[in-house]
């Protein structure tokens, strides 16, 4: 039987005989890795294409997109999903949010924070090394503690604006904060009104 195309599509021939059903379920079972399959969530692409072949393409209702990268095991590289919503973060006693609430999104195995913190009876923060929040337990680093700059107020006495936030990782035990403990440090004077937490780190 000639095959058709890149995807070698079995196709009866003037020379092949007559046999209508069996000519239909070869091109269907050549079509069917070609095609793009549809489930729920990846709960049921799991149970249901855990045996699929290698490069079969599997989409979600909310328009997630998946490749399947391995021959043998359920392994699957991730094409397109839309972004996951921001959470709120957890506040730890004496802080609220301020001007911008305080929010979580973890698309992946990188985590975003936003928003702004400060102290519930309005003192300053103080400058050195001071936990104010904890990420979910999803966005905990898992090897090494996340970091990045981060602003502050310029109210008073505050010259330079920025201090270093850092999220502290699963293998971290510090008298600071337990893992997933966000912290705040600053060489800026006695201490800033209200901290941004906004940027972006790894848990892998």
């Amino acid at each position: 039987m000639a095959t058709v195309g890149y995807a070698k599509i079995r196709v009866p021939g003037g020379g092949d005989a007559p046999v209508g059903p069996g000519a239909l379920a070869e091109l269907a079972t050549d079509i069917d890795p070609h095609l793009v399959h549809h489930v729920v969530d990846q709960a049921a692409r799991d149970a249901q294409y855990a045996g699929a072949p290698l490069h079969t393409a599997v989409t979600a209702d909310d328009g997630t997109l998946w490749l399947k990268t391995s021959a043998t095991a359920n392994v699957w590289a991730t094409v397109y999903e839309p972004d996951p919503e921001w959470r709120p973060i957890s506040l730890l006693a004496g802080y609220s949010g301020d001007t911008y609430t305080p929010q979580v999104r973890r698309k992946g195995n990188q985590v975003w924070l936003r928003g702004r913190i400060s102290k519930t009876d309005s003192s300053v923060i103080a400058n050195s090394g001071i936990g104010i929040a904890k990420v979910p337990n999803d966005c905990i680093p898992q090897g090494q503690i996340g970091a990045y700059a981060g602003t502050s107020s310029l109210a008073g006495d505050v010259v330079i604006g920025t201090g270093k936030v850092e999220i502290l990782d699963a293998n971290t035990a510090s008298s600071l904060g337990a893992p997933g403990t966000v912290l705040w440090w600053s060489q800026d004077g006695p201490g800033t009104p209200w901290v941004n937490i906004s940027g972006s780190y790894w848990i892998d």
